[in-house]
């Protein structure tokens, strides 16, 4: 039987996959990063995915991991569901993470099944149940990124855990539909997808990239009635964001808003000029009010303007 933690995460619509910023010496900018999550909460977002694929988290180190873990549960976290993605591709280093992760105050992981280094259904089943172990986790179901499906099957021989709160699920509408229709909660992984998703096909809601820029309307979209007219809006905006692999579209956006420092930890490098002035037209369409923004506001920012780092230790 679930537990009434994993009930309750079971009813959120909106999470964002939130971003980590820099400052120019490489280091995690948490002022910065408070300010990204004050709009978030102003603006109806129930969760943060804390160091995802959009956060970076493959590039933090787990010290900086786990404190920022912390650092958003202190600051934040009677305000906002915190959501550590503790999952990883080595099944003890991933429990021992997700173990810290819930120390440190976060209310549920995110787990991936064991990327590149594939292995069978059932070692997915063992690697999952490890993490599983210590609080409620969403599992995240990406085959683009892993390689490897988690198929049907898999989710449903774990359905039961008490800790099992749902699927963030990257397989389209059929997929979400088919795990939805046999009681398992699902969120879109998706962002273009999300609005049928969630009002046709079954989802709970989305673990949004997109809503790192307009979280009200994601709001919106996720607790609104049916809105075609609002998603077709937003259509564009899903498209360039994700152009370029994640979080590249992203991360140049809230530099231009002047939310983040233009400074990339390797491989990340930012969008092209064309890309870059493509953005602003679109935010304007949308309505540059539903944006978080800088004391400058939105910006076409320079080539020269950005900087590459490694990590905080090669300032």
């Amino acid at each position: 039987m679930a537990t009434p933690k994993t009930l309750e995460l079971r009813k959120l619509r909106l999470m964002t996959a939130i971003k980590t910023p820099y400052t120019a010496d490489g280091n995690v900018d948490l002022p910065a990063f408070d300010k990204i999550v004050e709009h978030q909460i102003a603006n109806g977002v129930e969760a943060l995915i804390v160091g995802g694929t959009t956060g970076e988290g493959h590039l933090l180190s787990w010290e900086e991991h786990l404190f920022l873990i912390a650092h958003t549960k202190a600051m934040f976290g009677s305000k906002i569901a915190i959501v550590g993605n503790t999952g990883g591709m080595c099944t003890g280093e991933a429990a021992v993470a997700t173990r810290k992760g819930f120390a440190a105050g976060m209310d549920c992981s995110l787990l991936i099944n064991p990327y590149y280094g594939k292995t069978s259904a059932k070692g997915i089943v063992m690697h999952l149940e490890n993490g599983l172990k210590y609080g409620p986790g969403i599992i995240y179901n990406v085959p683009g990124r892993t390689g490897q499906d988690i198929k049907p099957e898999i989710i449903m021989s774990i359905k039961d855990n008490a800790h099992f709160v749902g699927v963030k699920e990257c397989m389209g509408h059929e997929r979400i539909k088919l795990l939805s229709d046999q009681g398992v909660a699902c969120w879109s992984g998706n962002d273009e997808q999300c609005h049928l998703s969630r009002h046709v096909h079954g989802a709970v809601g989305v673990i949004s990239v997109t809503s790192n820029i307009v979280p009200g309307l994601m709001y919106k979209l996720m607790h609104g009635s049916r809105d075609d007219e609002l998603d077709s809006k937003l259509q564009p905006l899903y498209k360039w964001l994700f152009t370029e692999p994640n979080p590249i579209g992203v991360n140049t956006l809230l530099m231009q808003l002047g939310m983040a420092e233009p400074v990339f930890r390797l491989p990340y490098t930012f969008a092209s000029k064309e890309m870059r002035e493509e953005s602003v037209q679109l935010l304007k369409s949308i309505g540059l009010q539903h944006c978080p923004a800088g004391p400058n506001g939105l910006q076409v920012l320079a080539d020269s303007d950005f900087k590459h780092v490694l990590n905080g230790d090669d300032a």
